[in-house]
């Protein structure tokens, strides 16, 4: 039986369509948030998936691993009608430029199937990238013209092979950034860069990928020595090992957005300790902060003949987390309020 968003949230009244908050004199930080069809205010985010790939061209991490290639159209709409279906508003999807994203797709899906879609700009990891890519060497101020373009003027829908150039009136909402093992330093150091230059001249998030959850305080560091805001970064994956737990409290209590995503996947723990995780952050004060997602793969799409699909966190995860204590209310906060508030792009307006 299908359970819908009936249990979990409550109709909200959208005040306006964009938020405001006074600071003084004649200015007035402004808040948006950027999806592929134009700007909402935080507040028309709805039901929100943090973290999800809707599209992934072939390339060489699908040479790796065949669940990294998503590229049917019409059966990534299906999936999202049926997050439609049971009440989702809004996905926000983690493939950056020149990796394998589809922006025309991700446009011409969100206007098929009416559900809002936050695009990134950035870069992942180097295992999505061929070994003569431009983002291997390209300089840190061109990558960071390059993300600023992308989140002012529209995205590209090359850049696989050589530096893109043709651009759409779609922009990207957000800057993915990506570490394996590595961390920050090395290679991946003039990538962050750009991104931190990017995201501190127009406002945008960060959403990070860590690679099982390990390095995140040295990309904290590296983006706050930058001048952003700890609320201005999401950290993903702190969930994917049970040995993490006390890591991602020290992580939270830095006052970033912790994007949790291993939510069915079996081969890291199960679901119920995955409710566990949450419960801690909860109890430790962190509420806030919490993100939730389903990092979707080929092979976690119900319309690719996955074993999960988008409707997995409301029909299946979301009930656990009920049935452990969690309010309504508070599940609300965690997949409306805190989405609202992390995907927004910190602006100024002159009046």
């Amino acid at each position: 039986m299908k359970a819908g968003l009936n249990h979990f949230s409550a109709a909200s009244s959208l005040s306006s369509k964009r938020s405001h908050e006074d600071v003084g004199g004649n200015n007035e930080h402004f808040y948006a948030i950027t999806t592929v069809t134009g700007e909402i205010a935080p507040e028309e985010i709805g039901y929100c998936h943090s973290h999800e790939h809707l599209f992934l061209k072939k390339g060489p991490a699908a040479d790796i691993d065949p669940s990294l290639q998503i590229d049917d159209y019409h059966k990534t709409v299906e999936e999202l009608n049926l997050f439609k279906s049971l009440g989702g508003t809004t996905i926000v999807d983690a493939q950056p430029i020149g990796s394998g994203r589809h922006s025309k797709w991700l446009m011409a899906a969100s206007q098929q199937a009416g559900v809002q879609i936050v695009a990134s700009t950035g870069f992942h990891k180097f295992m999505f990238y061929p070994e003569n890519h431009w983002i291997r060497t390209a300089d840190a101020d061109i990558l960071t013209e390059l993300f600023i373009d992308e989140l002012e003027n529209g995205m590209y829908v090359d850049g696989e092979g050589a530096w893109p150039t043709e651009q759409i009136s779609a922009k990207a909402g957000l800057i993915k950034t990506a570490s394996d093992f590595e961390g920050v330093g090395g290679p991946y150091y003039r990538l962050f860069k750009a991104a931190a230059q990017a995201a501190a001249a127009s406002g945008a998030p960060i959403m990070s990928h860590t690679e099982l959850g390990r390095g995140a305080l040295d990309q904290i560091k590296l983006f706050t020595d930058f001048g952003l805001a700890p609320d201005q970064l999401i950290l993903c994956h702190l969930d994917r090992k049970m040995d993490n737990t006390d890591y991602m409290l020290h992580v939270a209590s830095t006052g970033v957005y912790l994007e949790l995503d291993t939510i069915g996947r079996f081969k890291y723990h199960s679901d119920e300790e995955e409710v566990e995780l949450i419960l801690k952050l909860i109890k430790a004060g962190y509420e806030n902060q919490i993100l939730l997602g389903l990092d979707t793969t080929r092979k976690r799409l119900k319309s690719y003949g996955g074993e999960i699909g988008l409707d997995y966190l409301v029909n299946t995860f979301l009930p656990k987390l009920r049935d452990a204590g969690v309010s309504t209310t508070l599940i609300r906060k965690i997949m409306h309020e805190n989405p609202g508030r992390a995907f927004r792009k910190r602006g100024i307006l002159t009046t």
